[in-house]
């Protein structure tokens, strides 16, 4: 373990044997960090949080703070992160709140870019990219591999499937169905995220069938119901889990 001496950690704070703390970071108390985790300079960590494994936090990072909500009244919530994420310069990250499951909960092997802000609630999964200043308000949830551009933001509630991906300056009111791209003030989809399915090990032949699942959903004049319908019986199970994601929205879809 390589703790500065000008650090500050609480007594209740557990850190494993070879966690790096650089200089005048706070690690507060209820504060778990694993194995391999690098702390950098002036990072702040505030409990009750848990940290996995080989992650690295930079400098001004805010990490499990109180939400930054008004219905918060001091109620006992936690922040858990996984394993192998970048949080990079001045990220904001907040605990939950007791209005919803109290938990904010980020997965694995994702990057935060500077500046990014994850509000109080969220659900992020794994392989998601945040590019610089993106936010998420309150009770986003994010499913795996989705990328969002610089300075884009997303409405509380709303969920953002896999694969899909958000662009520069954005702004999301609506769910957004894996595999699609939006863009827009308010946003708006513009086709398929091809170039992520491409990268990601996406067939052609999938590629095809997503294309026309599209289609089906966006530019056949079809009521969102009817389109579903005629969605349902597609045997691939990549379609399949863009008619699920769609039966389950709460908020409604980009259209």
């Amino acid at each position: 373990m390589t703790i500065h001496p000008t650090a500050i950690i609480d007594p209740s704070a557990k850190l494993a044997p070879n966690v790096s703390v650089g200089p005048y970071s706070v690690i507060g108390p209820r504060v778990e960090i694993g194995e391999g985790t690098w702390i950098g300079p002036h990072v702040v960590i505030q409990g009750p949080t848990k940290i996995g494994c080989d992650n690295k936090i930079y400098q001004f990072a805010s990490v499990g703070e109180i939400p930054q909500d008004m219905k918060f009244q001091g109620e006992e919530t936690f922040l858990e992160i996984g394993d192998r994420n970048v949080i990079r310069e001045c990220c904001t990250i907040n605990r939950g709140t007791a209005q919803d499951k109290s938990l904010t909960k980020i997965g694995n092997d994702n990057l935060f870019m500077a500046y990014v802000h994850i509000a109080h609630d969220c659900i992020i999964g794994n392989h998601v990219i945040f590019s610089n200043n993106a936010s998420l308000a309150g009770h986003v949830i994010v499913e795996d591999h989705v990328i969002f551009g610089g300075f884009s933001g997303v409405f509380q509630f709303c969920r953002i499937g896999a694969h899909s991906f958000v662009s520069t300056n954005a702004v999301v009111i609506k769910d957004v169905p894996p595999y699609v791209k939006v863009s827009g003030y308010y946003a708006k989809p513009y086709g398929l995220n091809v170039i992520g399915l491409q990268r990601r090990g996406f067939t052609e032949d999938v590629l095809l069938e997503l294309r026309r699942a599209y289609k089906v959903l966006y530019r056949n004049g079809l009521s969102l119901a009817d389109a579903l319908l005629s969605l349902k019986s597609h045997v691939l199970p990549e379609v399949q889990q863009l008619v699920t994601f769609i039966e389950q929205s709460q908020a409604g879809i980009v259209r």
